[in-house]
């Protein structure tokens, strides 16, 4: 389909505009999907800022004329700016959250600028950008709604009419609601909030915003004016969840496959420490014997929660490694996990302080099993290389991935007290089961499954793609 709503001709071009959100946990997804457009000859212009796309993964050589970075500078506020070279969530405190909102919500024009003088055929955008949709309105161009998160979470969190408004007010009153499936949930599901998660859960969707929106009201005018929504999911993880957003949006919900990531067929050359060291310590271990510790640049870690997490760590006896973002409170990298942790564990494991190669490190055949946030694009990067999971949720829809993946066997969560404090003995017993234990057999081999059938899979999963790609060249949608 173009710009006035025809179907396109195969031999027509088409060109997508992708918006993500400035955070990398955003950021990553959509250009997973832009290359795996740019495999089927779409053309995208991918929109960021200039620091950003300077930290974004390469693109293969033999894609990159496909694949278009638009660097578009992030304004300055006029009063209490953000930190110099922020362009990200990750380089910026949790509390100027709001700030980095009211930034991004100025580069309307530039964006509208852009899309006006290149008129694209489809627009892909985040929760956001709701401002995209008054040029996308305008020149007739039709918007895809992207959610990075699992279909079971868009059902928990975003019937469209209840997210802002009268609907709003008449429905989630207070955040005890979130500890419930909504009732528009017509089957069993066990995908809620704990009671010391639905608070911020309620404050994220509903709660006021110094940007001027909230972000339900965002996504709410989002979700009315796409043509369709389009999740990294699939029908054999999460049917009902489809089925289910399909109807109460009233739009086509397109699964696009679990877009694994690029294997890894040779290790990149690493030639500086510490990651040449890292490396050759990774293969001197067994296979699959290694747990992976990391938690993204998005959860803004406290002191205690670090100090527990890597006493557990070393309760399990399991070898590991343990990838730390440099912590707000923190002074010099030796201060930040507990005084005598790195000696006590020297030879089982390896700690490392800031950016970390994520992927080949998850790729590597030592690695067995991982313990992480549950951020959704994680789960995939993961699960695609048949790592068991062992999952530890702090922020936005984390518990909820959570919650899928233990209803259908595929993790393990670490146990928390009412409060949502966690112990070392609940981080080494979770860790244990899940890699060594006799009762987490059960889990090994659905892993294994699902890491074959689905994740991994490649040809089930460009199925998918290529259905997708078929939509956004003729704009009909036929189920599966």
């Amino acid at each position: 389909m173009n710009k006035g709503g025809r179907k396109m001709s195969e031999e027509n071009e088409v060109h997508v505009v992708m918006l993500p959100w400035l955070a990398f946990g955003h950021m990553i997804p959509y250009l997973d999907l832009s290359i795996a457009l740019a495999k089927f000859g779409i053309h995208v212009s991918f929109i960021s800022t200039p620091q950003n796309i300077a930290r974004l993964p390469k693109i293969p050589p033999n894609l990159s004329k496909f694949i278009e970075f638009v660097p578009l500078p992030l304004p300055k506020l006029d009063s209490d700016p953000l930190p110099e070279n922020a362009g990200a969530t990750t380089d910026i405190p949790a509390d100027r959250m709001d700030d980095l909102k009211k930034a991004c919500d100025l580069l309307q024009e530039p964006i509208s600028n852009f899309i006006a003088k290149k008129l694209p055929n489809w627009i892909v955008v985040d929760f956001f950008y709701h401002k995209v949709l008054d040029i996308a309105e305008e020149l007739n161009i039709p918007v895809i709604f992207y959610l990075i998160v699992t279909a079971a979470a868009a059902v928990f969190c975003w019937k469209p009419e209840f997210l802002a408004g009268e609907g709003q007010r008449q429905t989630r009153t207070s955040p005890q609601d979130m500890t419930v499936p909504p009732n528009w949930v017509d089957f069993p599901s066990q995908v809620v909030c704990r009671n010391h998660e639905a608070t911020a859960m309620h404050n994220l969707l509903y709660g006021a915003s110094s940007s001027g929106i909230q972000d339900g009201a965002r996504m709410t005018r989002i979700a009315q004016g796409c043509q369709a929504f389009a999740l990294r999911t699939c029908l054999e993880l999460e049917a009902d969840y489809l089925k289910l957003y399909s109807k109460i949006t009233g739009k086509p919900v397109i699964p696009m496959g679990c877009l694994p990531p690029q294997k890894v067929e040779e290790r990149r050359t690493i030639g500086e420490e510490p990651w040449s060291g890292v490396f050759d310590w990774l293969d001197k271990q067994k296979p699959k014997a290694v747990v992976f510790i990391g938690f993204g640049s998005e959860c803004k870690l406290q002191r205690k929660e670090i100090h527990e997490i890597a006493y557990g760590i070393e309760l399990s006896g399991l070898p590991f490694i343990f990838i730390l973002a440099k912590p707000l409170w923190g002074g010099d990298d030796d201060e930040v996990v507990p005084p005598g942790f790195e000696s006590r564990t020297a030879g089982r494991g390896v700690v490392q302080i800031g950016w970390a190669p994520q992927r080949e490190i998850l790729a590597h055949p030592s690695i067995g099993g991982s313990l992480f946030h549950a951020g959704w694009a994680s789960v995939v990067e993961n699960m695609a290389h048949g790592n068991y999971l062992v999952l530890l949720p702090f922020i936005f829809t984390q518990p909820l991935e959570t919650r899928l993946l233990v209803e259908k066997g595929l993790a393990i969560e670490v146990e928390r007290a009412e409060d949502g404090s966690f112990t070392r003995n609940g981080i080494a017993n979770a860790l244990q089961k899940a890699m060594v234990a006799e009762e987490g057999e059960a889990l090994r081999a659905r892993t294994k499954e699902a890491a074959d059938g689905i994740f991994a899979n490649k040809e089930f999963n460009h199925s998918y793609m290529k259905r997708f790609v078929e939509y956004l060249k003729d704009g009909v949608y036929e189920k599966k």
